[in-house]
């Protein structure tokens, strides 16, 4: 049954043991949620990650069970970065078996450089790039015990403005996101033969809630300049994730853009 709150450490998931096991951050919303259910589909348990409201963690964690997956539910602030780390050394030590990590959770927001501050810059490298290589570290060792074809996986969310199309006042966060490309491409060399590490940048999967590009005008301006003229949907993001989670037993260090064309537009 899925679990309702993250007071785990009494409970190790026993019932994690005969199928893929994999850890999706942020996954019980937008496009960590779609990541979750198609890791769901292929045959995988699932823990998921959440932060700040249990209601929807818990709806989403009972949409995935129907979805015949077991579901662990771990509270986790990206932004404490002790408390990340326990969480991978707690997981490292419960758990039976675990095969991917999905880093999907992030903070995006801008920062335009005549306002920006020491504590926003600090905040999205938390978040965006510390987090993630802490929870890898502490479960690279679980991962590379995998039995799956292919060894353990590792899947970043990305983003292809962070790859070399910055946009204007998102220094920070386009900052954060290259430092995890970098990750990427660091511990895929780090932890072959027994772990593949891969990367799935989106260009526009899921418009922003907020902000200015939640306007139909931006959006329509934006999706101008992508050659398949329309917007993708979280489905299309979660697909590369599963595909090189899963799948893609040949594939590390790689970046899977997602993203309609714009890259090359």
């Amino acid at each position: 049954m899925p679990r309702s709150d993250s007071d785990t450490a009494g409970d190790p998931a026993s019932s994690f043991a005969d199928r893929p096991v994999a850890l999706v951050t942020g996954g019980v919303r937008r496009v960590g949620l779609a990541v979750a259910h198609a890791l769901a589909a292929a045959g995988c348990d699932l823990i998921v990650t959440w932060r700040s409201d249990a209601d929807v963690a818990r709806a989403a964690a009972a949409r995935l069970h129907k979805a015949g997956a077991s579901v662990r539910l771990e509270r986790l602030d990206l932004e404490d970065l002790a408390s990340v780390a326990a969480l991978g050394e707690m997981l490292a030590v419960e758990l039976k078996r675990l095969d991917v990590i999905v880093h999907n959770a992030s903070v995006y927001g801008p920062t335009p450089l005549a306002r920006i501050t020491s504590e926003a810059v600090s905040r999205h490298f938390r978040v965006n790039a510390l987090s993630p290589l802490l929870l890898s570290s502490r479960l690279a060792g679980r991962l590379a015990e995998s039995p799956r074809p292919g060894g353990g996986s590792i899947v970043a969310m990305l983003d292809i403005h962070a790859l070399g199309r910055p946009r204007r006042g998102y220094s920070a966060y386009s900052m954060s996101k290259a430092a995890l490309a970098e990750m990427v491409r660091s511990l895929a060399r780090e932890l072959a033969p027994r772990v593949r590490v891969n990367g799935v940048a989106p260009g526009v999967v899921a418009w922003p809630e907020t902000g200015p590009e939640s306007d139909p005008e931006a959006q329509k301006a934006y999706l101008k300049r992508v050659p398949l003229g329309r917007a993708g949907t979280p489905h299309d993001a979660a697909e590369a994730v599963r595909w090189l989670a899963l799948d893609a037993h040949y594939v590390t260090g790689e970046i899977v853009r997602v993203d309609g064309g714009r890259w090359v537009a």
